[in-house]
């Protein structure tokens, strides 16, 4: 038989777990449906059939097995509606990526990576320069928020590394892309209808969930930034990655989120400059690529400048951030307290620049920590191998850049990064480790014999050359 007819056996072991995986993932599906239908149709009410589907499933996968738990969590942290009350609000993303956290916290594999363990020391710093905030300033949301942050950065990161150094980057980078595929395809929808009918102002997705444009369009971002790269460890084939791609990017053109075509277009040029050998754009094919998305968030901008309406979006930005930095100058060291704008003594709204955002709710000493985490985030990821780094350090550089024309510290598209970045950190963590133990067994990268030792051949072989 040709090799080309030939099957190719996986190893057992591999047999096993993704037998496992994708057995306990159907009987999460299962659960997800179930509640969710009965939930809604006895109450009415899809967040809170959502809620009770995705805490079924999380439980019921937890005594499946524990290292699934954030696998199957994947497409929750895409879920934007809020449960709780004033003073601990919080999406049902927060609530799946605190669950996921603790599981992922005693079940995912050790010892930590280097790297991982940069990150989170970086997040550490970030959270102790804000506490003085929290100190100086004392409400409840303050307290709330500061745990949240935590959550959001250094439970992000351990999430995604559970899930990549388990081996499940690629089912999890599945689940996670097809439910984002969902929101962007209903967007798209939603914008051909307009268009048709001569309407070309922003959508927002309304199905599955509601959702803000310019909270739907960082996370295609993001999303968009895994479906571009040709990642060899994550086995996306082209017919899948390709697609899902320009149907995120047309999602994103769909609700014209300008800051998130603006780090989209920062993320894509750090994956063509630092892409492998032999991969490299043109500066020509890179120009005109970026161009028109250039051109589109330029001219939004000028017609917002030019226009007469003084609550457009770039006025309200611009009035946004003046408002953040009269705040910062009546607490300049300590900031006045994290959501300050919420529930704090300053009545106001969140500014839309990270560092308006950063240094009014945490002063220079927060800014300063929060300039160490980023950076710091940033230059760990570009010292990574290549092969996972490059789109670790894309990832983060889009964030940063789309932040300063929007909110930073909002939820899933604070989370949504860092957990991306985990599971590169996780992916690497296992290509280490099986470096590492082919290297002990004699194989350098797996494929290759031991030095010096002949490749084994087969009986009738022998006999031939015998005779």
């Amino acid at each position: 038989m040709s090799a080309a007819g030939r099957r190719v056996a996986l190893p057992t072991g591999l047999r096993a777990g993704l037998w496992t995986t994708t057995r306990a993932t159907t009987w999460a599906a299962v659960l997800v449906v179930a509640v969710l239908g009965v939930t809604y149709v006895l109450a009415h009410d899809l967040t809170l059939g959502v809620a009770a589907a995705t805490l079924v499933a999380l439980a019921g996968v937890t005594l499946y097995d524990p290292s699934l738990v954030p696998v199957v969590a994947m497409p929750a942290f895409v879920v934007s509606d809020r449960i709780g009350g004033d003073s601990l609000n919080m999406t049902l993303s927060d609530v799946a990526l605190f669950g996921a956290f603790w599981v992922a916290l005693l079940f995912s594999p050790r010892p930590f990576t280097p790297a991982l363990r940069s990150m989170l020391w970086l997040s550490a710093i970030y959270q102790l320069a804000s506490l003085f905030a929290v100190v100086a300033t004392p409400f409840r949301q303050n307290t709330v928020e500061w745990f949240h942050a935590w959550v959001l950065v250094g439970g992000a990161l351990v999430v995604g590394w559970a899930v990549g150094r388990s081996g499940r980057a690629t089912l999890g980078l599945t689940l996670l892309t097809l439910a984002t595929l969902v929101v962007a395809l209903n967007a798209c929808a939603l914008a051909a209808v307009q268009l048709a009918q001569g309407d070309v102002s922003p959508v927002y997705p309304n199905w599955p969930l509601a959702m803000h444009k310019n909270l739907a369009g960082p996370i295609f971002m993001s999303v968009a930034l895994v479906a571009f790269v040709r990642q060899p460890w994550l086995h996306w084939p082209a017919w899948f990655r390709i697609p899902a791609f320009y149907v995120l990017v047309l999602g994103l053109m769909a609700v014209q989120s300008r800051q998130a075509i603006v780090g989209l277009g920062v993320g894509l040029i750090v994956l063509a400059l630092r892409a492998g050998h032999g991969r490299h754009w043109s500066p020509i094919l890179m120009l005109l690529t970026m161009a028109p998305a250039a051109i589109f968030v330029a001219s939004r901008v000028q017609d917002d400048l030019s226009g007469d309406d003084p609550f457009n979006s770039t006025a309200f930005r611009v009035a946004g951030i003046a408002g953040g930095f009269d705040v910062w100058r009546e607490n300049p060291w300590f900031g006045a307290g994290l959501r300050w704008w919420s529930s704090g003594p300053v009545a106001g709204f969140q500014p839309p620049n990270a560092v308006a955002e950063v240094l009014s709710s945490v002063g220079v000493v927060g800014l300063a920590g929060f300039a160490v985490l980023m950076l710091g985030t940033l230059v760990v990821a570009w010292r990574m191998d290549r092969r996972f780094g490059t789109l670790a350090v894309a990832l983060l550089a889009s964030r940063l850049v789309a932040s300063q024309f929007d909110q930073f510290w909002v939820s899933i598209i604070v989370s949504l990064p860092f957990l991306l970045v985990g599971v590169c950190l996780g992916a690497e963590g296992l290509d280490r480790q099986s470096g590492t133990r082919d290297v002990r067994h004699g194989q350098v990268g797996g494929d290759a014999p031991p030095p010096n030792v002949p490749s084994p051949r087969s009986d009738a072989a022998l006999q031939t050359e015998a005779s």
